[in-house]
């Protein structure tokens, strides 16, 4: 097939993606195709000529006329023309330019390693939206939440300013601050908060034994490098526990390395696919699950949220759409094109959808996301109950703990009977 032969010849896979931020979280996604080290150069495409003019009218127009001189330079000029074109597109979050800057911080993000704030970040109806704060990281210590908009960053307006722009005010050395005003859409209430930015390891698998019980509760917070191989440490772990369920956590997880992702969806499923992938003709390909999974008949309930994107989303489709596992929760984030990435003569790069992503059914999650099976809304002020978190935890504080997702997950293992609908509901 076509798109096997092109994965087979270039070694690298991606999804598509939410624009995932090193600066404040780790990296502009690695949910893509290919990083293609091609850029083509040369003369201006026939018929375009008085378009290219246009362009440079205003380019003129502003350099000669505008009055603060300081700010007219010629790169950010540019850099805003070009993340203008791409806007243009509607493929708003998915679709998107990165500075030089912006591509380095994406590499330090798939070697697992980075200095920021530890969220990740994108754009929404125009506004800046916390996707998720990484486990651990001084955001999530700072009190940021999954779905909080960014109105301000040092006492600055970022409403209708591209997104590298928002992420270059956030970056810094760690050890510095950064301070953000935030709007959370629960309350509609606004905060100020100071975060120190800091460098950042990775984890993303972490696992406990869920308190007073015999289930394991694994949580993926991305598919970087070693997300695979990490979790197969801890299905043996599971294993030689003899625990008897997994609540597989999915939640404000934005994705990443297709690899990955493919990887550990065949960890829980035996054989068929994993997902589709729909050109722009409308041809459809397979990508199969790989075989000797280490968890193929473990009972498992998949939690999944608003944060939960991409790559995440695929996961969650492929055992929705196998009824390998019920998900709980709430409907994913809805990102589902396949991104290539278009390394530009300075070192900046574009990074355009050329495909789309559907689960193995057929079913569509760009801008539709993924439905739970069993719907439960997490109550507001509510933090989310994590491994780390409940390792030193007993019985009794964690039936007293608010997360009633993680809750309703457990009960279903459990009781398999209690709250379950029938798996495979429809997108969206």
């Amino acid at each position: 097939m076509r798109y096997a032969r092109l994965l087979k010849s270039i070694g690298l896979l991606g999804f598509s993606m939410v624009a995932f931020w090193a600066a404040v979280g780790g990296g502009v996604a690695l949910d893509r195709l290919v990083f293609a080290r091609f850029v083509p150069l040369g003369n201006i495409p026939s018929g375009a000529e008085p378009d290219f003019k246009l362009m440079a009218e205003a380019w003129n127009v502003i350099s000669l006329e505008y009055v603060d001189k300081k700010v007219v330079q010629p790169k950010k000029l540019t850099y805003g023309a070009i993340g203008g074109m791409v806007n243009a597109l509607g493929d708003t979050g998915h679709s998107s330019f990165l500075s030089p800057d912006m591509v380095k911080l994406e590499d330090r993000f798939v070697e697992g390693n980075f200095s920021g704030i530890g969220a990740q970040i994108r754009m929404k109806d125009g506004r800046v939206v916390i996707l998720a704060p990484m486990e651990g990281s001084p955001a999530k210590r700072a009190g940021l939440q999954s779905g909080d908009i960014i109105l301000k960053v040092n006492g600055k307006d970022v409403a209708g300013q591209p997104l590298e722009e928002v992420v270059s005010r956030i970056t810094g050395k760690a050890g510095t601050k950064v301070s953000l005003t935030i709007l959370s859409p629960k309350t509609e209430r606004t905060r100020e908060i100071t975060v120190v930015r800091a460098s950042i390891t990775i984890h993303n698998v972490t696992w406990a034994r869920v308190p007073g019980t015999e289930l394991a509760d694994i949580r993926i917070a991305g598919f970087s490098q070693g997300a695979g191989k990490d979790l197969e440490k801890i299905l043996t772990q599971v294993e030689d526990q003899r625990l008897a369920g997994i609540v597989l956590d999915l939640r404000d997880n934005p994705g990443g390395i297709f690899n990955s992702a493919v990887g550990i969806a065949s960890q829980f499923l035996s054989s068929g696919t994993v997902a589709l992938v729909k050109d722009g003709k409308g041809n459809i390909e397979e990508v199969p699950v790989k075989g000797g999974g280490l968890a193929v008949s473990v009972p498992l309930v998949v939690l999944i949220d608003g944060g939960t994107a991409s790559g995440a989303e695929i996961l969650a489709g492929a055992l929705q759409d196998a009824h390998r596992a019920p998900l709980v929760g709430e409907k994913t984030f809805g990102t589902g094109t396949v991104l290539k990435s278009f390394a530009l003569s300075d070192g900046s790069a574009l990074l355009l959808a050329i495909a789309e992503w559907l689960t193995p059914s057929g079913r569509v999650i760009w801008h539709k996301g993924i439905q739970p099976d069993a719907e439960v809304p997490l109550p507001a002020g509510v933090e989310k109950l994590y491994p780390e978190a409940m390792k030193d935890m007993n019985a009794d504080r964690f039936r007293a703990n608010g997360d009633v997702q993680l809750k309703r997950a457990v009960k279903m293992l459990l009781n398999p009977k209690a709250g379950r609908t029938k798996a495979g509901a429809a997108a969206g």
